[in-house]
């Protein structure tokens, strides 16, 4: 039985099918989808935004892959593109959708201040002339880090120093009207004192004044920030998996 998607027209179409999540509001930012799919309560969306992913999806996992599988058949999705989908194990991708990453990692946010933080750092805005001491320490610390300074997608970048040396970081990447903090990052020789509560809790303060909603993404593996950002008030979750397609 073939089962025909149903095709959304456009943003607005797409935020009123998931009920403006925060998730799609903050993915979608103010891009214009290229196209989008609604089967049996998943929405899927396509955008040509760069270096995003190609597409993102919200609802059950098993019609989104659906939408998924036929896209690729299509060629509307192709080798090297990267889509972030409701969370779902490797092995209902198998002989179906050929993918060569997949990772599990969650979607957090909170509309609400976090407290102050036992022995608070204050957080600063940092400009072009943190830029060296920026990239040395993502580098140092954060190597893997998928924010970094040039990177298009980052507004702002805040910090917390000692003295004069920058020891924590962390990149804006907000979009439309969703606050999204970043590449959170801690000098290793400062680790353990609190600074990255002071960090986190700092910029979502700062992005709240802006934004009526803040998220930031964490890996499943990555047990220790979860707990923290919960203990912070991120606290609302949607479990995600991205794939890169092979």
């Amino acid at each position: 039985m073939i089962i025909e998607d149903q095709e959304l027209a456009d943003r607005d179409a797409i935020l009123g099918a998931v009920g403006h999540h925060p998730f799609a509001r903050h993915a979608l930012g103010r891009a214009t989808p290229t196209a989008a799919y609604h089967r049996d309560g998943a929405v899927l969306w396509l955008t040509s935004a760069e270096p995003g992913p190609a597409g993102c999806a919200i609802g059950p996992a098993g019609p989104a892959l659906d939408i998924c599988v036929r896209l690729a058949d299509s060629a509307t999705v192709r080798p090297g593109q990267r889509l972030h989908l409701p969370r779902h194990d490797r092995g209902l991708l198998t002989g179906r959708l050929a993918v060569d990453e997949h990772s599990d990692w969650d979607f957090h946010w909170t509309d609400t201040p976090p407290p102050l933080q036992p022995n608070e750092q204050p957080v600063v805005r940092l400009t072009d002339a943190d830029l060296p001491a920026l990239a040395a320490l993502v580098d140092e610390a954060f190597p893997s880090s998928t924010s970094r300074p040039g990177d298009p997608r980052v507004v702002d970048w805040y910090g917390i120093r000692i003295g004069d040396r920058l020891v924590a970081c962390g990149a804006d990447r907000s979009q439309g009207d969703i606050g999204f903090v970043a590449g959170l990052t801690v000098a290793p020789d400062q680790r353990g004192r609190g600074l990255g509560a002071s960090l986190t809790a700092g910029m979502t303060r700062a992005l709240l004044a802006r934004h009526d909603t803040v998220g930031l993404g964490v890996y499943t593996h990555n047990v220790g920030a979860a707990r923290l950002y919960r203990r912070l008030g991120f606290t609302d979750t949607l479990a995600l998996s991205s794939i890169r397609l092979a």
